[in-house]
């Protein structure tokens, strides 16, 4: 997938459930419910010793777009798009992460905070960028005032984004998709919860639908 095809699916999806997956035995029932739900892609965060397992069972279930997150380092990359990742994302910039993505031919969607982190991503020829941890960061009022000087950029906002907060990021013209980890916590895989994130998923893709 081409950086332009990623921000393609992201425009189409307009919603991204971020997983933090304790064991991967959730991870097929957990595919289930959120295609059921009408998830189109996941970010699996690269956070517990199951991730790279769980995102192997979650890119072979055939129906999600799944990427790998939290990758810090050029080698948690190689194993991420070795496991299936067909995108990569970081909480922060990192030159040799965006560079190994490169080498590997898979598009990567840097973290940035400030405007001097957006301007390297950029020349690094990259637009589509998160803007984490978007609530702590001042929220909509931040990612306005960096889109205004960066008219070319577009923003993933993740980090602290709710479903109430959903609707009013998603009309911003800078914003192709909104990260959450709402849809499917920690306490919802704990419990085996499949039903609520189906309804939880199925609401915000509802939202996310002009």
């Amino acid at each position: 997938m081409s950086g332009t095809g990623l921000a393609s699916l992201l425009a189409g999806a307009r919603i991204v459930p971020v997983l933090t997956i304790p064991s991967a035995a959730t991870a097929g029932a957990l595919a289930d419910a959120l295609t059921a739900g009408g998830a189109t892609c996941a970010e699996v965060t690269f956070r517990t010793p199951d991730a790279e397992q769980a995102l192997k069972t979650m890119a072979a279930h055939g129906g999600l777009t799944v990427g790998a997150g939290t990758v810090l380092t050029p080698e948690q990359a190689e194993r991420a798009v070795a496991a299936g990742a067909r995108f990569i994302v970081s909480p922060g910039y990192d030159e040799q992460v965006v560079a190994k993505c490169g080498e590997l031919g898979v598009p990567v969607v840097p973290g940035i905070a400030t405007a001097t982190e957006l301007m390297r991503a950029l020349r690094a020829g990259l637009d589509t960028v998160k803007l984490f941890p978007a609530e702590a960061l001042g929220g909509l009022a931040t990612l306005r005032a960096l889109s205004a000087p960066f008219p070319q950029a577009r923003f993933v906002p993740t980090g602290g984004i709710d479903a109430e907060l959903l609707t009013a990021y998603l009309p911003e013209p800078a914003v192709l998709a909104v990260g959450g980890s709402w849809m499917a916590t920690r306490t919802h895989l704990a419990h085996g919860d499949y039903t609520a994130i189906r309804r939880l998923t199925a609401e915000a893709v509802d939202r996310s639908t002009p």
